[in-house]
């Protein structure tokens, strides 16, 4: 991809959206010209050809995602093996690398822009009831489109994976793994032994902080919380700062940290815009040895000799399963899908991180200075600009969604317990501080619900106090909604399917609403919208129903999705893969993607999805590898090092 059509790209991805395409295509340019260090020109991934696609492999990877470009890196690290990576969308844009323009993200040509299943028991704000799943289409996956943030989950949640009979997934076993792929540059935390400090994912602070974060400390302290230097420490019923998958400020993708440093390996061929659209199985002695895809509008065939690995997400690789061949059999006939085997599980077991958004707050600045809230669209744009191209500082370097994280316990919880129920987010921004033009989009509120509740407030001063539910009994399911490959699934949340989900949330914004409450932020006069708001959807006048309306009306999704592929012994009806990750009944065909996990994580899911990666590249290298080639036989392979 030459220099005109990569900055083309970039630009094309913005003029698909109904956002200020001005501000952006002014900042695209500038970065074009001033920031060498984003265009990385010399680094970028180069798309190979089609005809230049060879007919065998040894591994087909499929999905260029947080999984998935881990995978590709870690096996072409074997210079005998030939490494095919598949991924249906481009290479990420300079626009991507600026952490304060992730929202912008969503709904663009980098992302799927999946829609639930309509449901009148949650998203009711939503546009036809719809909840937005954005899940990244593009070179690093999501790890391209989410906020960034570094949460490695509870040790308590990896030792029930072993419990429930998955051999050698407990915390000792997968904390090697974590600080593997960690390059921690944080100097408070990056000495300390559960960290790693040479991986290729650099973890960091975030290099702007509203001043808003100090008086959400003091407010956090006030409620008795412990304030602490992370969240992946010791413990994790804490208080503390955002530390994020950044690099020199700027976002750090998997494509960035695993796949630009050895993109000139001759055994790593990556196929950008690349549908796959089945996977091939020999029904007879049901092995996959291959995979069927398309690109330039032009199918293609390609094998693999010792491993076709899936790392296409939980949505994606359920369904490609399903249409190969692979799963319920009640669907598959459904669709006169040829059943190859019938494994119930495929799609089951659907778990997410559902969060109530709309908690906002107005508040008083009372340094009368301007806005405390760090939207760049207003009469700052123009400097935050130059901040950020000149200094490599100011706002557009922030993560205002969450300047401060916490985790706490409710009474559902046991007092001292050390795995908390509920995430916190204190954001030093909200949906007035966009005008809804980015944030609302995002999270498809209808335009109705936006005007009836917000539209009035737009570019005020707020903040947004936003609680998760951590390990959710509710589960959901996918499915398809045809034999159409390119017919995107089925997607059933089921959220607060099990009434206790719902209980522990309402518990959540509980604690957010005496949060504002304490001395600190009522020192910026911090008043809930929802008062100063008398025709609004939820009334605070309504008590215990108020709790109620907020979580069902703007239920969100965390970019959390997973389980659809369950790890499991072979006795568990719905586990599809082994503690190997290969797929039950299928010889040659693993799963590598947040699909896999049994139960959600206690976090954010990046980082968890990374280590199961770098876990599942040394599980093949075990199977298939008697001994690695040293440097010098490799040189005969004609094979590059970085």
């Amino acid at each position: 991809m030459g220099p005109l059509e990569l900055q083309s790209t970039a630009l094309r991805f913005f003029y698909s959206r109904p956002v200020n395409v001005v501000l952006l295509l002014i900042l695209d340019g500038i970065l074009w010209l001033q920031r060498p260090d984003i265009v990385d020109f010399q680094n970028r991934v180069q798309d190979i050809p089609p005809d230049y696609i060879y007919d065998v492999y040894d591994f087909v990877v499929v999905g260029g995602g947080s999984a998935g470009a881990t995978m590709a890196a870690r096996l072409s690290e074997v210079c005998d093996w030939s490494v095919l990576l598949l991924e249906a969308g481009p290479d990420e844009t300079f626009l991507t690398d600026i952490p304060y323009l992730y929202p912008a993200l969503q709904k663009s040509k980098l992302d799927w822009q999946y829609l639930t299943v309509p449901n009148p028991d949650f998203c009711q704000g939503m546009e036809n009831n719809q909840c937005a799943w954005p899940r990244g289409k593009v070179l690093g996956g999501s790890s391209v489109l989410n906020a960034m943030m570094y949460i490695r989950g509870n040790p308590q949640d990896y030792d029930e994976w072993a419990s429930l009979g998955n051999v050698g997934w407990g915390w000792n076993d997968v904390l090697p793994y974590f600080r593997k792929l960690e390059n921690v540059r944080d100097p408070k935390i990056s000495t300390k032994p559960w960290h790693g400090t040479s991986g290729p994912l650099t973890v960091e602070l975030f290099k702007h902080r509203s001043v808003l974060q100090r008086y959400f400390y003091d407010a956090a302290r006030q409620m008795g919380q412990v304030i602490a230097n992370e969240m992946n420490g010791p413990s994790q019923t804490v208080f503390g700062p955002l530390h994020g998958s950044i690099r020199d400020g700027l976002r750090c993708s998997t494509a960035k940290a695993y796949l630009r440093p050895v993109a000139m390996r001759k055994n790593l061929h990556i196929s950008l815009n690349s549908f796959v659209e089945k996977v091939l199985i020999d029904p007879d002695d049901k092995r996959a040895y291959g995979v069927l895809f398309s690109k330039n509008n032009r199918k293609h065939y390609v094998m693999a000799m010792k491993e076709v690995i899936l790392s296409a997400g939980s949505l994606n690789t359920p369904q490609l399963m399903m249409l190969s061949g692979v799963g319920p059999r009640s669907i598959l006939q459904r669709f006169d899908i040829d059943v190859i085997h019938n494994l119930p599980g495929v799609g089951k077991n659907l778990q997410d991180h559902v969060a109530t958004g709309g908690l906002t707050f107005l508040i008083n600045n009372p340094f009368n200075n301007g806005s405390l809230s760090t939207t760049v669209l207003d009469s700052t744009t123009t400097h935050a600009i130059k901040q950020m191209v000149f200094n490599k500082t100011g706002p557009l370097m922030d993560m205002p969604s969450c300047q401060v994280m916490g985790f706490i316990n409710t009474k559902y919880q046991p007092a001292n317990g050390s795995r908390p129920d509920i995430q916190i987010f204190m954001s030093a921004q909200s949906e007035l501080s966009d005008g809804g033009i980015w944030s609302a989009r995002g999270s498809s509120l209808s335009s109705s619900y936006y005007a009836k509740n917000f539209k009035k407030f737009s570019y005020r001063d707020s903040f947004l106090i936003m609680p998760l539910l951590m390990r959710p009994e509710s589960r959901g399911y996918i499915t398809l909604k045809s034999a159409n490959p390119y017919d995107k699934v089925l997607i059933f949340p089921n959220y607060f399917a099990v009434r206790r989900d719902s209980d522990i949330l309402i518990e959540g914004l509980k604690f957010c609403l005496q949060l504002a409450n304490t001395p600190a932020l009522q020192r910026l006069n911090a008043t809930l919208i929802y008062h100063t708001t008398p025709n609004g959807t939820c009334r605070p006048d309504e008590g215990e129903r108020f709790y109620e309306c907020l979580i069902r009306q703007f239920s969100q999704t965390i970019y959390h999705p997973v389980g659809t592929t369950a790890m499991g012994p072979k006795d568990d009806r719905l586990a599809v893969v082994d503690e190997q990750l290969r797929v039950y009944g299928i010889s040659g065909l693993r799963i590598v993607d947040a699909g896999v996990m049994p139960t959600i994580v206690t976090g954010n899911t990046n980082a968890p999805v990374i280590m199961i990666a770098e876990k599942a590249a040394d599980m093949v290298k075990q199977t298939h590898l008697e001994r690695e080639l040293t440097r010098e036989e490799c040189s005969s392979y004609d094979y590059v090092y970085h």
